[in-house]
């Protein structure tokens, strides 16, 4: 690396005339700038009716064509879905086997999300079944979903004629617990809290789902989400409509004989009054600091042409001799090929000469 000008090499070795350091910068996940996205501004995005069979998205109304999340519903049975009398693959079944093989070890997809079924010994014995997945847009998550910061508050019924009487917030337990380390990268658990952030039970006494920060995805139990908002239950086997009080709950059926809708009975409990979504995302910055140091007998001349005159390039200025005066406006930093790959502006220019020095710290964040 060298510095334009005088052709000053930098010892790019770490810790020398550069520094790098990494930081983690948060932000709001929103596409409006917000933490929040509140029930009275949360809408389903235009989809066609093959991706409808799949997921749905969640989108701010204040920016209805941007999709802020998916959300799905996956099924080991393929319930809540048309296999076409087993003619082809339940797209329930489908989701739950796609998200098992992008998140579950090889050795673990079989098995399934073990999530909520636990043995006398506290130990995971069989898979949830039946589950929802929260799947967030790249583009807002940045590098990833900023842990430790987000809560779901969703609400809903608990019996036929109590629509919207049931609040249930949940966060990750990243601020008491260690991650499970997995191929995609760590998993925190999701529990319920209060909603001021405080966890209510660890997961080792309810689990309601599982957190990939890195992935930016969310994998919840079906079983303990109705545990806790099951929604009417004589209906529970109907095609959910969005936003209806027969449907705000978690209870699902067994049908495989037409598309259900499940995924919209998570964005119903989202929609209802006390419903809503707060995130930030989370990214890397790294910036490498360069040192460059200007020496007493460097940059003391201007290639600018009138800082000379006359045919043998004589000092314009008869005081300058002896003692040019200079001043640096700006730094170019230049790879080993020649290419000029920054420039540092400085906000004043700095006056130079033979007696004096300077350290000038350019920063470049990336």
């Amino acid at each position: 690396m060298a510095i334009a000008g005088g052709n000053i090499s930098l010892d790019s070795t770490e810790g020398m005339d550069k520094i790098t350091q990494t930081e983690k910068v948060t932000s709001p996940y929103f596409s409006d700038g917000s933490t929040t996205l509140l029930a009275a501004n949360i809408t389903t995005s235009s989809l066609t009716d093959t991706n409808e069979t799949y997921f749905f998205g969640i989108s701010n109304s204040s920016t209805p064509t941007v999709e802020e999340f998916n959300v799905a519903f996956g099924s080991t049975r393929g319930f809540g879905s048309n296999d076409d009398a087993n003619a082809i693959k339940a797209p329930t079944d489908a989701i739950y086997k796609q998200y098992a093989s992008l998140l579950l070890a090889p050795t673990e997809v079989t098995g399934g999300f073990k999530i909520s079924q636990k043995g006398s010994g506290g130990q995971l014995t069989s898979a949830d079944t039946e589950i929802f997945i929260l799947n967030s847009r790249r583009s807002n998550m940045k590098d990833r979903l900023n842990k430790g910061t987000w809560q779901i508050s969703l609400t809903g019924s608990n019996s036929a004629n109590d629509a919207g009487s049931t609040l249930l917030h949940l966060k990750d337990d990243s601020s008491t617990t260690s991650p499970t380390a997995t191929p995609v990268g760590d998993r925190y658990n999701i529990v319920s809290c209060s909603s001021a952030g405080v966890i209510a039970a660890a997961a080792t006494e309810r689990n309601f789902g599982f957190f990939y920060p890195d992935m930016g995805i969310m994998v919840f139990s079906q079983k303990e989400l109705s545990g806790s908002i099951p929604g009417t239950h004589a209906n529970k086997n109907d095609v959910t409509a969005l936003n209806t009080q027969t449907h705000f709950g978690f209870g699902t059926g067994e049908g495989v004989d037409a598309n259900k809708k499940f995924a919209l009975r998570f964005v119903n409990c989202l929609r209802t009054l006390g419903g809503s979504l707060k995130f930030r995302d989370e990214e890397d910055q790294v910036s490498a600091q360069y040192f460059c140091r200007v020496r007493s007998g460097h940059m003391n001349f201007s290639n600018n042409p009138t800082f000379v005159s006359g045919s043998l390039n004589e000092l314009r200025q008869s005081t300058m001799k002896g003692n040019p005066n200079t001043f640096i406006s700006s730094v170019q930093l230049y790879n080993d090929a020649g290419d000029m790959v920054a420039v540092g502006n400085l906000s004043t220019p700095l006056k130079k000469n033979f007696s004096s020095e300077a350290t000038i710290k350019v920063k470049l964040t990336y």
